[in-house]
């Protein structure tokens, strides 16, 4: 699918599907203008729909007519008040009525409202990621046709030639991140993360280090190691690294929790659990292998980005860890287990030591770290937890700029007794209450003081069960975009 600028007016354009962005009182006449170009009762019509241009509204009216087949209006509220979000949800709204026509799609919204090139790359982005289908497990896959070449209508300055050239890379990322999530516990493995981490190395010039199980015992990484105690699956230590052309003035890291299926160990995921969807407990290294793969595609020039990922499968078997079992973290912190399903920290706190030992200046982990979370946020919004307070209002920038739901949470150390143990340094889980700031304050346990840090839970936001704006129901690729844009921000901080 190919995406472009267009001068084109829609009175003038031809093509499939023209899709109109109206306000509340139209007061740019577009109505008017398409009642006079296609000879029809426009208004009327909506009348009987009903149709007065509020958010979310759309209309799809089919001309059959060899310059233009369909004609689809979409509500934007209020002139005065639309946003960047809007936009991106009237382009997705777009992008679906379009589906199945195959053709052109004609797309003029009100460009400009909040800033012309991201205004103009964001419903790019939303086009391309609304039109996302997933039919690699279908043994009989029907593809639904969608458009070939998608224009954006407007008077564009000269000069803006380049304006969508993030789009593809950007979204190949998000589009692997889903791909990652919605696959079966049987097909994406943690062999299958360190082969997929492999080809992304291939592909487009990074490093890769995989560290095996005797390795990973080598440098002490017992915490990681306990939750895969009872899988036949070998657990994989990944490290990829992104280095610019010239000279890294900074230095990234991004962490995903990389749990490949989460069966909750012996404390067995039960009932409401969910234990079917546990495939999606690898979201996180899903982001971060999403964001470099869209990274490694932009290059920014002086940042170095390094990804971290301790992938493995929470399984029972005799050699399981046990519930009350005591472990040792590979900076020397003990850790009793007391309750198996918090796995996921439990591998964290070792990749947070390895990236801390990389010297960085900041590293985001990401993780779908806990049930509490969704409860505090729901599922359109990830939280946040920082000591930081420049590293916070950064990356409430790149997730505001991306459309992604953030919202920093507090981490009050006064918590932290909730961790507390009688026998070793700490245990996995404090009490119920607050249980997503405990997770916060455990992570924190394993990062070196000094380096700004960051914790993104995404358990809420990693799976759509009935999709909303760009993202279709199942996976979203939720955290691609805002990583992208921090790192972007920083490689362009770094070369000022």
């Amino acid at each position: 699918m190919k995406i472009s600028l267009s001068p084109a007016t829609p009175e003038a354009w031809s093509g499939s599907v023209l899709a109109l962005g109206i306000p509340q009182d139209d007061p740019q006449g577009l109505l008017e203008a398409m009642e006079q170009r296609f000879n029809i009762q426009l208004k009327e019509w909506l009348k009987q729909k009903p149709f007065t241009g509020k958010s979310g509204d759309l209309a799809s009216l089919q001309l059959l007519r060899g310059d233009c087949t369909t004609l689809v209006l979409l509500g934007l509220g209020e002139a005065g008040s639309i946003e960047r979000d809007s936009l991106r949800m009237a382009a997705a709204a777009a992008a679906r009525a379009a589906q199945g026509q195959g053709g052109s799609l004609g797309l003029l919204l009100p460009w400009g409202s909040v800033d012309l090139i991201a205004d103009a790359t964001a419903a790019a982005e939303a086009v391309r990621l609304a039109l996302y289908s997933d039919l690699r497990f279908r043994s009989k896959p029907e593809p639904s046709p969608r458009p070939e070449q998608v224009e954006l209508l407007g008077q564009w300055p000269t000069g803006l030639k380049q304006t969508l050239e993030t789009v593809h890379p950007i979204c190949a990322g998000v589009e692997l991140a889903r791909e990652l999530v919605a696959a079966p516990p049987n097909s994406v493995t943690p062999e299958e993360l360190a082969r997929t981490a492999a080809a992304l190395a291939h592909e487009h010039g990074l490093e890769l280090t995989v560290l095996e199980q005797s390795d990973c015992e080598e440098r002490g990484m017992g915490s990681y190691l306990s939750v895969c105690q009872g899988s036949d699956m070998a657990p994989k230590f990944i490290h990829l690294t992104y280095r610019p052309s010239g000279v890294a003035k900074k230095r990234l890291v991004l962490v995903g929790k990389g749990l490949t299926f989460d069966s909750g160990g012996y404390n067995l995921k039960v009932g409401a659990a969910q234990i079917d969807m546990m495939k999606f407990d690898m979201g996180g290294s899903a982001s971060v292998f999403g964001a470099m793969r869209s990274i490694a595609e932009l290059r920014p020039a002086g940042v170095e980005v390094h990804m971290v990922v301790a992938a493995c499968e929470n399984m029972i078997n005799g050699s399981a860890v046990h519930p009350g079992d005591i472990v040792t973290a590979s900076n020397g912190t003990t850790i009793e287990i007391n309750n198996t399903d918090a796995e996921g920290r439990l591998t964290l706190a070792d990749a947070l030591v390895y990236a801390s030992k990389l010297k960085p200046d900041a590293i985001v982990d990401l993780a779908t770290l806990t049930g509490a979370c969704v409860v505090a946020l729901g599922d359109e919004i990830a939280g946040l937890w920082t000591p930081d307070d420049a590293l916070s209002s950064d990356l409430e920038t790149a997730a505001s700029d991306a459309g992604e739901g953030l919202w920093r949470m507090p981490m009050h150390s006064s918590y932290r007794k909730g961790l507390k143990s009688l026998l070793a340094d700490m245990k996995n889980t404090g009490p119920r209450p607050g249980g997503s700031i405990t997770a916060a304050l455990f992570l924190k346990e394993f990062v070196d003081a000094g380096i700004p840090w960051a914790h993104i839970d995404i358990a809420g936001t990693v799976w759509s069960d009935k999709g909303r704006g760009m993202n279709p129901s199942g996976a979203t690729g939720y955290g691609v975009r805002t990583l992208v844009n921090w790192v972007m921000k920083q490689a362009s901080t770094a070369e000022a």
